[in-house]
């Protein structure tokens, strides 16, 4: 029989040593070591049952011609916005987890995907460990009417859960929480280290086995990622992220891994009192109540995964009252933005040293793109100067130390985008031109430096 002993995690990145280590010897991380149970199988027993093999391991090798795909593997949430974030709908056995702020939405948008999927006639299965069925019934009610047939349980006993899917023999099943799951015959609390690593695996058993979706729902931790090591994000086929504040109305999920789509694709909503609404064009959405003639606004098109969007970066340039001038970056790298403003006073001759710089990516949204160099340039020239930007005017293009405006990917998907939405002309590099169709081109202003783009808009 295997015996018990114990082991030293690493909350962060799930590294495994023997001995309790200051700092974990796989991230470098300080204080992250936690002591947990685990089982230690004597030497020549397989740590896999005979009776019941994993579903990892086959019965030999197959050859990859041999593998058939079989037709509409995919089956949609009844959202499109959902699907596009999942790469295109749910794949049968896939495991998925959903992330994000307390109160942000996960719950909600998983009790929309199940009335979706049981009105369609899938067998859907609700465990909730952090809610009782009266909770759960509330929520349903304010959200609307449900005519499908949901099963739904309150259970938090990890063993119990597997009886109830292999009795139920559901296509889709909802975890929530994975930090609230337990196993009686490991000697931690739920939510510890041991017992999060062991939840998910056995979860990732059951999908994979008897081909059952299964979306886990997974607190977060004051840095904004998941609660517990970051192998339970390496376990995982596909992790989702909520992003937004709670104040604001949007909500956007973001596939952050993906091993069924782009990764980075984000799925864009609005939360309403009935639950969470598509937003279809994020682009008109998210510049809705754009200023018209106010100075320090420019629009730029970022890529998400495959999306392009449109995304109004703002500046706020006011003189100093003290000798050491004040920056900062909301949504954007803290860091970009003072790179960008050297650039500017070097390659621009724009004298910034006495000037507080504010510079603000409306909407809430957080990118990181290097295509919104330029825009934010133009943003910040335009409250230097106090002269606002064309209303019609869209800008993309990554700056160098040098001031050069270098190519950025997909330039053609970025110019069509605000072509649709009606700007007129769009500052693009020199260097992307013949990646934009010969329809677009006559709306194109290609630029080379940051002087040029910034004489051409203020005609210095």
């Amino acid at each position: 029989m295997p015996k018990n002993t114990t082991a030293f995690f690493c909350k962060e990145c799930g590294f495994e040593t023997s001995k309790w280590a200051g700092q974990c010897p796989g991230c470098h991380a300080w204080n992250t070591m936690e002591e947990a149970p685990v089982k230690v199988t004597p030497k020549g027993t397989s740590g896999v049952s005979k009776r019941t093999p994993s579903a990892l391991i086959s019965n030999g090798a197959t050859s990859l011609q041999e593998v058939s795909l079989k037709e509409n593997e995919r089956f949609s949430t009844g959202m499109e916005e959902f699907d596009r974030v999942l790469g295109g709908g749910i794949v049968p056995g896939s495991l998925i987890l959903v992330g994000g702020d307390p109160g942000i939405g996960k719950s909600t948008i998983l009790l929309q995907v199940c009335r979706f999927l049981s009105e369609s006639g899938r067998k859907v299965l609700y465990i909730s460990g952090e809610e009782s069925l009266q909770q759960i019934k509330m929520r349903a009610v304010r959200m609307g009417e449900f005519s499908g047939d949901i099963r739904m349980a309150a259970e938090t006993d990890l063993s119990e859960i597997e009886e109830l899917i292999a009795r139920e023999k559901p296509e889709v099943v909802i975890i929530d929480s994975i930090q609230t799951m337990y196993r009686e015959d490991i000697q931690s609390a739920p939510g510890s280290v041991a017992q999060i690593r062991e939840s998910c695996s056995i979860l990732m058993q059951v999908a994979k086995r008897d081909r059952i979706s299964i979306f886990i729902v997974g607190h977060v931790t004051k840095e904004g990622t998941v609660a517990g090591p970051r192998v339970l994000e390496h376990m995982v086929d596909t992790v989702l992220y909520f992003e937004g504040d709670r104040s604001a109305m949007y909500r956007v999920i973001r596939a952050v891994k993906n091993r069924f789509g782009a990764t980075n694709e984000v799925g864009v909503f609005e939360m309403t009192n009935a639950g969470l609404r598509e937003v279809t064009n994020p682009s008109e959405y998210l510049l809705e109540g754009r200023p018209i003639g106010a100075s320090g606004s420019a629009v730029t098109a970022v890529l998400e995964g495959t999306r392009p969007m449109l995304l109004e970066i703002q500046a706020l340039v006011s003189r100093t009252p003290f000798g050491l001038p004040r920056r900062t970056a909301v949504g954007i790298d803290y860091n970009r933005v003072n790179l960008l403003i050297a650039v500017i006073e070097k390659r621009a001759s724009l004298s910034l040293g006495e000037y507080d710089v504010y510079v603000n990516l409306t909407g809430g949204m957080r990118v990181t793109e290097p295509s919104m160099d330029l825009a934010i340039i133009i943003a910040i020239a335009s409250g230097y100067y106090d002269r606002p930007v064309s209303e019609k005017v869209a800008a993309l293009g990554e700056v160098g130390l040098t001031g050069e405006i270098r190519s950025v990917s997909n330039a053609g998907i970025r110019v069509k985008e605000a072509v649709k939405l009606g700007y007129e002309q769009c500052l693009i590099p020199a260097g992307n031109l013949r990646a934009v169709e010969e329809s677009y081109r006559k709306y194109c202003l290609p630029v080379k430096t940051v002087s040029e783009a910034i004489g051409i808009l203020f005609k210095r």
